[in-house]
């Protein structure tokens, strides 16, 4: 018989590999931020000393795989293993703030309807020290399905969501690591509501071009990310009955988004110097509509306004 009593209320799952350095500090901070909770360290097949440093910390859920599986496909795995009614994910070189989880859960409890909280992120220096920036500027809730699947908003790590969505929409996509998290939220968005809280709950070390995160690839993820909307986003049922002028925006909206993340990465690659990485950004920008540059001129430069906004389509509102 399963003792209900002794079930943690929260899950934050850590996968690693080859970080051992960065992930007490990232364990550290998960256990501070609530009460009631589990941490869930999956070791993607580390090579070095990962398995030694896991088994000096306390209070962890530690599993091993033995052959690499990628973020998306190790977050699955952490998820099987987790016990909580309520799950987050925390990356190893990232750090949760103290009773954060706490405060999520409470809000969630008072909007049963929703499936899903996120909050700001706290810019980080390469040695994860908190800066004085945050995002998201603005932190849409409710009917954010239409605005999420033309813009990432939601840091990863500053998510907490019920267990009971991955009944209804299902598990990480293994194959779309670097992006998996924000399919899930498109995924859950369609369905559930999402409640946003305008107070920072991480601190995100942000990728450098020359980093060797996974998301210092901009090229590699902006491809991934023009095939997921195309292949599945797009064919999700409420985007399939979606008006056909709703799903033109959409897509321009889209296009806008990764043509100003491909032109900005560009920027940060050639102050690296890294120069063929720069090259790799600048030719996809073909790949979107013919008249995204011109838009984006139009706003950064002549600042004409954006019209049609997605905003618009949101049919009711949540924000704690």
């Amino acid at each position: 018989m399963v003792n209900i009593r002794s079930m943690p209320r929260a899950s934050i799952i850590i996968t690693t590999h080859n970080r051992p350095a960065l992930l007490p500090r990232a364990v550290q901070s998960a256990q501070a931020s609530g009460t009631n909770l589990e941490v869930v360290v999956v070791d993607d097949a580390s090579s070095d000393g990962t398995a030694e440093v896991c088994k000096k910390l306390s209070g962890i859920n530690y599993v091993r795989v033995e052959t690499n599986q990628g973020v998306a496909g190790a977050r699955n795995i952490g998820l099987v293993a987790s016990r909580g009614e309520f799950l987050s994910f925390l990356d190893d070189d990232d750090t949760r703030l103290p009773d954060s989880i706490d405060a999520q859960i409470e809000a969630l409890g008072r909007e049963p309807q929703a499936g899903l909280i996120y909050g700001r992120a706290i810019y980080g220096t390469r040695e994860g020290l908190p800066g004085k920036r945050s995002y998201p500027a603005e932190c849409p809730s409710g009917d954010v399905f239409w605005k999420l699947m033309s813009r990432n908003f939601i840091p990863c790590g500053s998510t907490v969501f019920r267990r009971s969505c991955l009944t209804r929409v299902g598990l990480l996509d293994a194959a779309s690591s670097g992006l998996d998290d924000w399919d899930l939220w498109v995924r859950i968005s369609e369905i559930y509501p999402i409640l946003s809280a305008e107070t920072p709950v991480i601190v995100w070390r942000r990728s450098a071009p020359n980093s060797g995160q996974g998301t210092s690839q901009a090229a590699q993820l902006v491809s991934k990310s023009v095939r997921k909307f195309r292949n599945d986003w797009m064919k999700l049922p409420r985007a399939k009955s979606g008006a056909a002028k709703t799903r033109r925006l959409v897509w321009r909206e889209f296009s806008e988004n990764m043509t100003e993340h491909l032109i900005w990465e560009s920027g940060r690659a050639l102050r690296c110097g890294e120069l063929r990485q720069a090259v790799r950004n600048l030719m996809m920008l073909p790949r979107f509509h013919p008249l995204t540059l011109m838009r984006i001129a139009g706003h950064r430069v002549l600042r004409v306004p954006r019209g049609g906004s997605l905003a618009s389509l949101s049919t009711f509102s949540n924000q704690v």
